[in-house]
């Protein structure tokens, strides 16, 4: 493929601003007013310290937003690796000069800014694996050889993120990468062959687990072994859905909550808040959104003519799920506890920048889905 020919013509910036998925913004506007509401709820009805930040950082993460979204795939292409190499550095600066909060080190200081680089890599890593295989031939996808270096892409992130220690993000990362691996055509039975090469090296990683992580897991299996201490999260997470019943007890109502005795209400354990103040009705009702707005970036990313735009919208949305999932899995039992976020919910800068920033991609493969590119990062409009 080649550059523009003749008859051929650039997209101009109002074709840009014509090709933007309103819809999608909108989704997402919609679970981040659910998110600032619950931050209000979290703090017995006052904007302060949670919800008037989270609306501050999503009204201007919505400008660089729509920057990403406009700019030239191309350029994603083309800036790929080198925003992995980047992500990559943040994180081992963690481990050099990182910020320890809540017995980890994940977090680096930047002016009076806290980031986190592992929720950058979760970006970067998908940028990356969907640079790598736009430019491998089809036939080659299957071939060992051809996955060395889409694995150890994989693999350095997840290892630096493991010995922060953040295991719920390593696991993302892994899921996310995996998840692309698949995407991108690798064949099932190599994937049945590593999983059982990790279901045999599971007693070396049970050894290399450290005491916390250990607790959590005998904590999800008997959570009723030590309730006033490790224990004590998933019970009341537990106490609080039940008690919301169908309906909830209504905005501002929430005894476990307000009483605190649910932990971490503003962050991992939000949707526990949901569904104690507005029942399973309104933890269907979030869930949905979450779906809608999957199902809406799938179907932009499988419209792009473009294999990169299609990896990297469906690696996009397939992180979201991700989140959305291993969280309510999480405050629900279904899962042992990990540090992972409700997406657009949860405070947190970080994590609500790449998800934003994430979909502002999926919006950019959206405007340029009549764009190819060719595997030397040349473009056409057809």
């Amino acid at each position: 493929m080649t550059d523009f020919g003749i008859g051929r013509r650039e997209l101009t910036l109002a074709d840009k601003f014509r090709g933007i998925q309103w819809g999608l913004l909108l989704l997402l506007g919609l679970i981040a007013a659910i998110g600032f509401a619950m931050l209000y709820s979290a703090a017995n009805g006052e904007f302060q310290p949670w919800a008037s930040r989270q609306m501050i950082r999503f009204g201007v993460v919505l400008i660089a937003v729509l920057a990403v979204a406009l700019i030239d795939l191309a350029y994603w292409f083309r800036a790929a690796y080198w925003i992995y190499a980047a992500a990559l550095l943040l994180v081992v600066a963690v481990d050099l000069r990182g910020i320890v909060g809540m017995g980890a080190q994940r977090w680096i200081s930047i002016g009076s800014f806290q980031l986190q680089p592992s929720e950058v890599m979760k970006i970067a890593l998908v940028l990356a694996l969907a640079r790598y295989f736009h430019r491998l031939p089809p036939e080659n996808v299957g071939r060992i050889r051809c996955l060395l270096v889409p694995a150890l892409m994989i693999a350095l992130p997840v290892l630096l993120v493991l010995k922060q220690p953040d295991l719920g993000t390593a696991m993302m990362l892994l899921a996310a990468g995996g998840a692309l691996l698949f995407l991108a055509g690798v064949p099932v039975w190599m994937f049945i062959v590593t999983a059982a090469g990790a279901l045999m090296a599971a007693p070396l990683a049970w050894s290399m687990l450290r005491g916390y992580q250990k607790s959590r897991l005998h904590t999800f299996l008997d959570p009723e072994r030590d309730p006033l201490g490790a224990g004590y999260h998933i019970l009341q997470s537990k106490i609080a859905h039940g008690s919301g019943g169908l309906f909830g007890k209504g905005f501002l109502q929430g005894t476990q909550s307000h009483l605190s005795f649910l932990p971490e209400k503003q962050t991992d354990f939000i949707f526990t808040m949901i569904a104690e103040e507005f029942g399973l009705i309104g933890g269907v009702v979030l869930l949905a959104l979450y779906l809608a707005v999957i199902v809406y970036a799938f179907a932009i990313a499988l419209r792009s003519r473009s294999r990169f735009g299609r990896l990297l919208g469906l690696g996009i949305a397939t992180n979201f799920f991700l989140y959305a999932f291993i969280n309510t899995a999480m405050v629900t039992g279904l899962i042992p506890v990990v540090g992972v976020p409700l997406p657009l919910i949860s405070y947190g800068g970080t994590a609500m920048i790449a998800v934003l920033i994430g979909f502002g991609m999926v919006m950019n493969v959206g405007i340029h889905r009549n764009v190819r590119i060719s595997r030397y990062a040349q473009s056409r409009l057809d």
